[in-house]
């Protein structure tokens, strides 16, 4: 703490030193080394005026954390009034009165960016690109039934008589487990992140190489229903990688994780090739070697995240002690994800009253409803992709070749959409731009067999490269709203934080999620080959993504405004009345 010069012994005496005690408050002083000691029960306190209060707890009722009641305190010793840090130093605590509202204030930084960076590094190589590559597998067996359609599945699970719908139930099946179950998001949370993601991938990975041996459509759709089960857990992953990294590094780390659909994509498209070529003369159906060894690999892949995954920074195997503090120390060093409030009595503590505000959160549903409107697309292209290209007279081989090109690009353009993303500090103007992009695309496919574009051919090349913009935007629009929910939702700053972040992100899937029961549904075989509904559907939502974007930066601008407004207003009143931290939504 800052001492003044000219203080009188007996002054400097009174003051409280690092590390010291304050009378009657029940809590240690922060030292020099923000070094946090445990509350001390009340009981103990000599001061014969304080109350018997439960650790942590005013005479209100509310819960506060030995570092926003130190903090608060250390802010009063900055006076250069003497005098009035004095009175302060003496004040103690009388039943029914309410101390002054905490306010967060950053740790002292005592380590050096080039460690910060070797422990963000680390988080990268061991964490980010296997969690990465589970979601690799996993999009991979959620999509490679619109390769195995086009080998062949089709004929050999229809009924009799045949039905249309067999494969599009097939789709619908897994969104609806899919949706159903994206209250898992919570369990994050509860179940430790090494068992539960072993547990998830296990679960997905029997369920896709059992699709090997279905022997008819509803064999395939109850193994589609528990695959959708399984991977409906995994959807937490971006917001259990803000257990690791600050709100600025996030972006391009979901992107890193959401980028491995397009690669999965365009990966299940040449692996599909050269399976189809290596079954021509196998004994097993094309189709079913496809699922067998796109599937089997997720079941291996369960053992390794058992060993790999960490539940928190501090448990990471691959860090060394003093990495761990690192990790811990600096997400403390941002400023708290919690909304501007006053100190009066509060029922943050409630699991269900925090569960509520996450689901009253403006900025929870904005990110719902785009990601609800871009799911049309983002769901329906990949699994179509293969048939679109089929019916633009293109033989099996070919389609499954020309299908993987469009996601190759997309992934890169992911990375460095989110890359430039995280170094502007915004969302909103990438995530427009994405947005109306990927409505070019879909315009020109849509309009294709109109007077307008001259009724361009079903197998031309203008319709092959306007699937490009088309992928590329949507995708990058999905890692730009999973991260914009997670950046202005989550707060690890407390378990109250914790537990709202978790609600919102289940909102986001349980609504993004219902996206894909339509989608899937766009592309019946009977609009063959220019399916202009579909695309049609998509170019709108897309431009529905955009304007709802738009409007969002609006909204969130005008309450960071007020809120700074609300702050300035505030400063010349009580302390209890004062703001509560300095959060602002991301733009």
């Amino acid at each position: 703490m800052r001492a003044k010069t000219g203080t009188t012994a007996q002054e400097d005496h009174n003051r409280p030193t690092s590390g010291s005690s304050y009378e009657g408050s029940g809590y240690s002083h922060v030292d020099d080394n923000d070094r946090l000691e445990p509350p001390t029960h009340p009981s103990t306190s000599t001061s014969a005026s304080s109350p018997l209060l439960q650790d942590g707890e005013w005479t209100d009722g509310e819960q506060y954390t030995p570092q926003m009641i130190s903090d608060v305190e250390d802010d009063e010793y900055k006076s250069d009034d003497d005098e009035e840090a004095g009175r302060v130093a003496a004040r103690r605590l009388t039943p029914g009165r309410q101390p002054p509202a905490p306010r967060w204030r950053s740790p002292r930084k005592w380590f050096t960016q080039e460690e910060e960076q070797a422990v963000v590094r680390k988080f990268d190589r061991k964490l980010v690109v296997f969690v990465a590559g589970l979601y690799l597998l996993a999009f991979l067996d959620r999509s490679n039934i619109g390769n195995a359609r086009i080998a062949g599945m089709d004929d050999d699970l229809q009924s009799s008589p045949p039905r249309e719908d067999w494969y599009e139930w097939s789709l619908t099946a897994f969104y609806l487990a899919y949706i159903g179950f994206e209250w898992m998001a919570v369990l994050w949370r509860i179940i430790p992140a090494h068992v539960y993601v072993a547990l998830i991938v296990f679960l997905w990975g029997l369920a896709a190489s059992l699709q090997a041996v279905a022997v008819n459509y509803p064999m395939l759709i109850a193994l589609r229903t528990l695959l959708g089960i399984g991977e409906a857990g995994f959807t937490g992953v971006p917001f259990y990688l803000s257990f690791f990294f600050k709100r600025e590094e996030l972006a391009f780390r979901t992107a890193i994780f959401v980028s491995a659909a397009p690669l999965a994509t365009s990966f299940a498209s040449s692996l599909a090739w050269l399976i189809l070529k290596a079954a021509e003369h196998s004994p097993i159906a094309p189709w079913r070697l496809l699922f067998l060894v796109e599937g089997f690999p997720s079941v291996l892949a369960a053992a390794l995240a058992w060993n790999i995954i960490p539940d928190f920074p501090q448990t990471a195997s691959y860090l060394t002690q003093r990495e761990k503090k690192i990790a811990r120390h600096r997400l403390q060093l941002e400023r708290p994800l919690s909304r501007p409030r006053y100190s009066s009595r509060s029922k943050s503590s409630s699991p269900i009253f925090d569960s509520l505000s996450a689901l009253l959160d403006p900025a929870a549903w904005l990110t719902s409803l785009i990601l609800f409107l871009v799911n049309l697309a983002y769901s329906s292209l990949p699994v179509f992709l293969p048939t679109i290209l089929q019916a633009m007279g293109h033989s099996a081989l070919t389609s499954q070749a020309l299908a993987a090109p469009p996601y190759l690009v997309a992934f890169i353009a992911v990375l460095l959409t989110a890359h430039a993303s995280d170094k502007v500090g915004a969302r909103s103007p990438f995530l427009i731009a994405h947005a109306l992009f990927s409505a070019a695309g879909y315009t020109i496919l849509a309009l294709s067999d109109t007077k307008l574009l001259g009724h361009i051919p079903p197998d031309s090349w203008i319709r092959y490269f306007a699937v490009y913009p088309a992928a590329i935007g949507f995708f990058s629009v999905v890692v730009l709203t999973v991260s914009w929910s997670v950046n202005n939702t989550t707060n690890h700053a407390s378990s109250s934080g914790q537990r709202r972040g978790a609600a919102a992100f289940a909102l986001l899937q349980a609504v993004g999620q219902c996206g894909p029961l339509l989608g899937t549904r766009l592309y019946p075989d009977r609009q063959a080959p220019y399916y202009t509904m579909g695309m049609a559907v998509c170019a709108v939502a897309m431009v529905g993504v955009a304007v709802l974007a738009g409007l969002g930066r609006w909204y969130l601008k005008r309450v960071n405004r007020r809120w700074d407004e609300e702050e300035e207003s505030e400063q010349g009143e009580a302390l209890s009345r004062r703001v509560v931290g300095r959060f602002r939504y991301m733009l």
